[in-house]
């Protein structure tokens, strides 16, 4: 009878080290950590997790399988989880797309995530829409295969993921058209303002104290550019705009930076400012997107450019980034 209860509590045993975990395990180290903690979150789901003064962290997490955000007070990006994983994730802030790996089980499909968001900010450049029609067609068609190869070296990723995103592939050409047809009649729009008095801002937060409105910068002309922290094309302009700005001090024209961040992001947005000694004037929106100067330009992307005329008019919509040399040669043509 013994025999029978020991080999019984051995099978026992045996089943639940084998069954599978109702949880996600989730670790790792940040070099130059942003904050003390990181967020993993969906639009449903949402889970804090520590972030020790050395960086090391790890938690579990009860999940439903899918692609979940990772946020660290500063920057984010996309990752996949499921119960059962066990992730390890090492990244240093300083480069944070570059630099982020995942080790361990269920590591592949996070990996791939990271790595086609590094492969996509070479190939979905500004510049890819300012081609005539033929030639962006063109350009597409090398995109599409660029993206097909890509995945087809990466098909140990979940399954469900790797039909989804060859979906996606099919369709990019037809896509891509689609925006640049609705970009093209976005232009035409946007060259209706020229000339025009420009939809303001008011009172709108000041990182140096107070608040600024447009009208308290009448007289000079105003490059605005608008923008977020999570916003990674935003913060790739950030070294451009520095230089521009250093450029023109002291000339006639005022840079400002606003930022549609929420309320639950002004921290961030301050401590962004601060720590990347940002130019110019920045301000926070009052409304973030609903904002009144954001609605009345209708911007619905960003970073979006605006400049302004001494006298309030509107000289361009959307105006050239300051990574283009083109706004150089707009400032030149206006003597600024």
């Amino acid at each position: 009878m013994k025999k029978i209860l020991l080999f019984t509590l051995t099978i026992a045993l045996a089943a639940c080290e084998n069954a599978p975990k109702d949880y996600a395990t989730l670790s790792g180290k940040i070099t130059n950590k942003n904050s003390d903690s990181l967020v993993v979150r969906t639009r449903t789901y949402i889970k804090t997790i520590k972030v020790n003064d050395d960086g090391t962290f790890s938690d579990t997490l009860k999940v439903i399988s899918g692609v979940h955000n990772l946020f660290d007070g500063k920057e984010s990006t996309n990752m996949f989880l499921e119960n059962g994983f066990d992730i390890n994730i090492t990244l240093d802030t300083k480069e944070f797309d570059e630099t982020i790996k995942y080790t361990g089980t269920g590591a592949e499909t996070s990996n791939y995530l990271a790595k086609k968001s590094l492969l996509q900010e070479t190939i979905f450049t500004p510049a890819l829409f300012e081609l005539e029609e033929e030639a962006f067609k063109a350009k597409s068609g090398e995109i599409q295969n660029k993206l097909s190869e890509f995945l087809e070296n990466n098909k140990d990723i979940d399954s469900l993921i790797y039909a989804n995103e060859k979906a996606g592939v099919e369709k990019i050409n037809e896509n891509l058209l689609a925006a640049y047809t609705q970009q093209k009649e976005q232009a035409n729009q946007l060259a209706s303002f020229i000339g025009k008095p420009s939809p303001e801002f008011v009172d709108y937060e000041n990182h140096k104290g107070g608040t600024t409105s447009l009208a308290d910068l009448k007289g000079k002309y105003v490059y605005v550019d608008v923008w977020a922290t999570w916003c990674g094309p935003c913060k790739k302009e950030i070294p451009d705009l520095k230089k521009v700005e250093k450029l023109y001090h002291g000339k006639n024209i005022e840079f400002v930076s606003i930022s549609i961040d929420n309320e639950g992001q002004h921290d961030a947005w301050r401590k962004m400012v601060t720590d990347k000694e940002l130019g110019g004037i920045q301000l926070l929106a009052d409304k973030n997107w609903q904002s009144d100067f954001v609605t009345g330009y209708g911007i619905k992307g960003i970073p979006r450019f605006i400049l302004i005329d001494p006298v309030g008019n509107v000289v361009n919509a959307d105006a050239p980034r300051p990574s283009s040399p083109e706004l150089i040669e707009l400032f030149t043509s206006l003597e600024i």
